[in-house]
């Protein structure tokens, strides 16, 4: 086990306190977490000297500026700004303060628009991104470079995981700014509970999508944290290793799960004037399969437990 000290960046989002809940279930107890207003991830002094004064061993950034189609598309100067600031300070505190460890979180819209499906680590920057979320791809491909070429420049244990689309407990759902599946969840049980003839879900419906339920990420994440290096990685000739299910479905199919499992009667109207983003993105996870883990949670599982959550949160 690593019993380092760890900063875990990002500690209150969906991510973030997955990863938090998964490192107390496995023993670790010397976790640094710091809030908002506690430090801006944004500003560079503060963050240098927040590194030099706690000197972290290990950190795991899952801090990010994060959104759906919408939120991508309205918030383009943000998406890119804030999260290339706040990848940029913590990596480069982590190699002016010598640690010894950084994992840092993607995402799969790094991967070009008409990839190849599924898509393999090999396939980032070989063709064009998908519009949309262009600005938040463009700064988490910023991130894993930076990963990289702190090792070969410096030698730092420094590494990227790609997961694929999350959910779960704490996801946002607010419908300006939440993905797909949140979005759909909090659709469907207004619509019930409001007797509604029917629900509106954007785009065609035809768009496939892979959806990983967030703690078996971040049991991943303390998997990889304790079982590679960045050398790994390098050697292989990649720079991020995915993390995902490995099957999909299309956004069609799984309104009309979420319809069932929230138990709505009525109808399910496509608004094709709305994008449909990529036409599909579903992650090749043959490497970390290969290496000793595979998700567990189902996604029909995974939405019960998703909307029983939402249920005792929002009840009122």
């Amino acid at each position: 086990m690593i019993k380092n000290k760890i900063y875990l960046a990002g500690h209150a989002g969906m991510v973030g306190s997955a990863i938090h809940r998964q490192l107390i279930n496995k023993g670790y107890s010397d976790i640094i977490t710091k809030n908002l207003t506690e430090l801006d991830l944004t500003r560079q002094n503060d963050v240098e000297t927040f590194f030099k004064n706690e000197n972290p061993l290990v950190v795991i950034v899952a801090a990010a500026k994060v959104g759906g189609i919408l939120a991508n598309d309205m918030y383009r100067a943000e998406f890119i700004y804030d999260n290339i600031m706040i990848e940029s300070n913590i990596i480069n505190s982590a190699y002016k303060y010598g640690v010894e460890k950084l994992i840092f979180l993607g995402s799969s819209c790094i991967y070009p628009k008409l990839a190849p499906q599924p898509l393999k680590e090999e396939y980032l920057l070989s063709d064009y991104l998908e519009y949309t979320n262009e600005p938040y791809a463009i700064a988490k491909i910023a991130g894993i470079k930076l990963c990289e070429n702190y090792y070969r420049q410096y030698n730092c244990n420094f590494f990227s995981v790609m997961p694929t689309n999350l959910y779960g407990f704490n996801d946002n759902f607010n419908l300006n700014t939440s993905h797909v599946l949140p979005a759909l969840i909090r659709k469907f049980h207004e619509a019930k509970n409001k007797s509604l003839p029917e629900v509106v879900v954007w785009g065609s419906g035809k768009p496939k999508r892979e959806f990983l339920f967030v703690d078996d990420l971040a049991e991943a994440i303390v998997f990889l944290l304790e079982k590679i290096d960045a050398k790994d990685l390098y050697d292989a000739g990649i720079t991020q290793i995915n993390i995902g299910m490995g099957d999909d479905l299309s956004i069609n199919e799984l309104a009309e799960l979420v319809k069932e499992i929230i138990g709505f009667n009525g109808k399910i109207v496509y608004d094709s004037s709305k994008p449909d983003g990529t036409p599909r993105k579903l992650m090749d996870v043959s490497r970390i399969n290969k290496l000793g883990w595979k998700a567990k949670t189902d996604l029909k599982s995974g939405i019960k437990k998703t909307y029983q959550w939402y249920l005792e949160k929002y009840s009122n």
